[in-house]
């Protein structure tokens, strides 16, 4: 029985324990509370997106990549293919821009090539350049939370800092975690019909015949799965009070309160440093 989503909500019969730093301590980012990594870098955020220079948002993504590297515990692969997606969408989002711009806001610029029936302007390409660096640096600053931060942490801080109802906060974890259970049953399903050669066969009908054999049985673990979590979530008196103790907790401490100070000091730097350079 998968109980998990409602586990933390349990009443102990002692003091709540405290989630306590893994290792790596105050250099790990992953041990710093959900709601300083998600929601401090808010105002940078807000900012960025009224800036129209290339410069900000390049140093922020360059800040956000370099905290993530240093203090995010990631694997090698994982930084390289975050690095290849900024780069890859900065490159996409510019040549999109360039080639999609109303030529008439720009025809003042230098027109730089003729691709089929479009003009690329400079203009339109440093347009381009700026929303896509602009959207990237917010990408960053989004991943310095996500990529750090598990559900479980989230629930646990919106409900104990934010005062978010834990009926709301425990259902939507409860319902995320059907999603990585349902990818097991569907691979399992699928391994399953191979071995009884339900649906052989080649080409795009025996595909189409081989993805609707799985629905039903998805359907019915699904289904099986949801009763199975909403009958331990009773068995755990789970709603029946306004409020209720939690066994692991997500402490607000000091080191977050100079993690959030950081993060707006460091926007405020890149601004200044931005200003500075132009």
């Amino acid at each position: 029985m998968t109980t998990a989503a409602v586990v933390d909500t349990v009443a102990p019969t002692g003091e709540p324990a405290t989630a306590g730093p893994r290792p790596g301590g105050l250099g790990d980012l992953r041990t710093y509370n959900p709601l300083v990594k998600i929601l401090g870098p808010v105002p940078v955020m807000v900012f960025l997106v009224t800036t129209r220079d290339v410069l900000t948002p390049a140093l922020v993504a360059l800040a956000a990549i370099a905290v993530l590297a240093v203090m995010g515990r990631l694997r090698p692969r994982v930084l390289v293919a975050v690095a290849l997606g900024a780069l890859a969408l900065c490159l996409v989002m510019t040549f999109s821009f360039g080639l999609l711009t109303d030529p008439a806001t720009v025809q003042d610029t230098t027109l730089l090539a003729t691709v089929g029936g479009f003009d690329v302007w400079s203009g339109a390409l440093a347009t381009g350049l700026a929303t896509a660096v602009r959207t990237v640096a917010l990408l960053m600053l989004v991943l310095l939370g996500g990529l750090t931060t598990s559900g479980a942490d989230f629930v646990r801080a919106l409900t104990q800092q934010a005062r978010l109802p834990y009926r709301i906060g425990y259902a939507a974890l409860a319902a995320l975690r059907f999603v990585p259970r349902f990818s097991h049953e569907l691979e399992v399903i699928r391994g399953a019909h191979r071995v009884r050669g339900v649906a052989p066969g080649r080409g795009p009908f025996a595909a189409v015949r081989r993805q609707a054999g799985y629905v039903v049985p998805l359907l019915a673990g699904g289904i099986r799965h949801a009763e199975r979590v909403s009958l331990a979530m009773d068995a755990r008196g789970f709603g029946a009070h306004p409020r209720r103790t939690d066994r692991v907790t997500a402490p607000f401490r000091v080191c977050d309160v100079v993690l959030l100070v950081s993060f707006w000091a460091g926007g405020a730097g890149c601004a200044v440093l931005a200003a500075l350079l132009r």
